[in-house]
């Protein structure tokens, strides 16, 4: 076992971080194009934080959550989605008197003990952006059109934006009603969880996983009938937001989203394909998190997206992501002062910025052209007794095999020439 990962974790190894670097550069360009700033927050939290942002009758909180004492007796909990610790921090350092809105995006570990999946695990990672300060639908629609942009550009097409009103807490009293009396009938049949639910929050009960609770809220009344005009114009607003930018969109009144604190809009974006459609995208407007945690009075809205799944969703589409460039130059020596003299060869080129190796291993010199080959170095020289007397080595390039005499004093200068 002390050789095995933790189940629902996994390693990224020096064959895959490419794609991920690749990945999270483009989320930081994206995002100063966009005008988001990066903020990180800690890996845990106190876990009233998450209770109180999340919503206690979430999965997250109900099955989900990775939750300890510490030393001193507090409650703490790795956390298990991105937005309640922006918001705390939001509060906490007083950004609510920046001029606003304030535009943050994170990329950060997630921790929910959920079952293991192919790009769902026990710790995984999101990239996520929140605007607070901004009320108006022009706000969710920039989200969402960020989310279009990034995906795009990766190269992913046959994206489908699905967008739901799930009104404010007002609007949410009546539905509620209507979706208990629509339930009462059928209540036995609910599991466990959902029987909780149906007095503390029967919201929750249509986003449960259970196939015999899917099958009862099927024919559930739809939220959308029951907002109020201040939360049908927003949707309105929204609708025509997204006609503007281009960005085709359907409602689909089932969407709920999985966690408390939406209000409005809530959206998923779904990537289609002849085998599945997979969300690969989720988030919505949460008008009350950042009043409901201490903070004042202030609309928000934001998105979560696992990057994981996303590089799940690449490599199934069958994108490649671009391969970082090999070793610049490789020097191969034979003998003890032909040793000496690449190591200050490659120091000195490190030093002005150019990548390069040499023998560690006291290889043979055809297992050092092996070698140089495996990292991918674009040339090689070889240095030997001779090379070093006369100042002048071969220089290789290793993709096509072609050689030409260089001084070697000079290769700085040849080298950067050439990459």
């Amino acid at each position: 076992m002390l050789t095995q990962a933790p189940k629902g974790t996994k390693d990224v190894l020096p064959k895959e971080s490419y794609k991920w670097h690749y990945i999270e550069g483009e989320v930081r360009k994206i995002c100063a194009e966009f005008g988001y700033s990066e903020i990180r927050t800690p890996t845990f939290e106190h876990t009233e934080l998450i209770l109180r942002g999340v919503g206690e009758t979430t999965d997250i909180v109900q099955k989900e959550m990775y939750t300890f004492n510490d030393k001193a007796g507090r409650s703490i909990t790795l956390k298990p989605e991105g937005t309640a610790p922006a918001v705390r921090a939001f509060i906490e350092h007083g950004l609510q008197f920046d001029t606003q809105p304030t535009k943050l995006y994170y990329i950060t570990p997630v921790f929910r003990y959920e079952n293991v999946q192919a790009g769902r695990l026990r710790e995984h990672h999101q990239f996520g952006i929140e605007m607070f300060g901004s009320p108006s639908p022009s706000a969710d629609a920039e989200v969402i059109s960020l989310a279009m942009t990034f995906l795009k550009r990766l190269g992913l097409d046959n994206l489908k934006v699905n967008i739901n009103n799930i009104g404010c807490p007002e609007c949410r009293k009546n539905y509620n009603e209507a979706l208990k009396n629509y339930l009462k009938d059928n209540l036995e049949e609910l599991c466990d969880v959902c029987r909780d639910r149906y007095e503390r929050n029967p919201l929750r009960i249509l986003d449960c996983k259970e196939k015999t609770c899917q099958r009862i809220v099927k024919e559930a009344p739809i939220i959308t009938d029951y907002v109020c005009d201040n939360c049908k114009n927003h949707f309105e607003g929204l609708k025509h937001e997204l006609e503007l930018l281009g960005i085709h969109y359907e409602v689909d009144p089932h969407i709920v989203r999985g966690l408390d604190y939406y209000t409005q809009t809530v959206f998923e974006i779904i990537s289609s394909s002849i085998k599945e459609n997979l969300t690969i995208c989720g988030g919505g407007r949460y008008n009350n998190l950042i009043k409901e945690i201490g903070g004042p009075d202030m609309p928000a809205v934001g998105f979560g997206l696992g990057l994981e799944r996303l590089i799940l969703t690449l490599e199934s589409k069958g994108i490649e992501i671009p391969k970082p460039k090999g070793i610049s130059l490789y020097v191969a020596s034979i003998g003890d002062k032909a040793k000496d003299e690449a190591a200050k060869i490659v120091y000195g080129l490190r030093n002005k910025g150019i990548s390069c190796e040499r023998d560690l291993m006291n290889k043979s010199l055809k297992a050092q052209m092996k070698y140089a080959n495996k990292i991918g170095a674009k040339y090689v020289i070889v240095l030997g007794d001779e090379e070093i007397e006369n100042n002048r080595a071969k220089l290789k390039e290793m993709e096509t095999g072609q050689e030409e005499e260089i001084v070697l004093s000079d290769i700085y200068e040849v080298i950067k020439e050439r990459i």
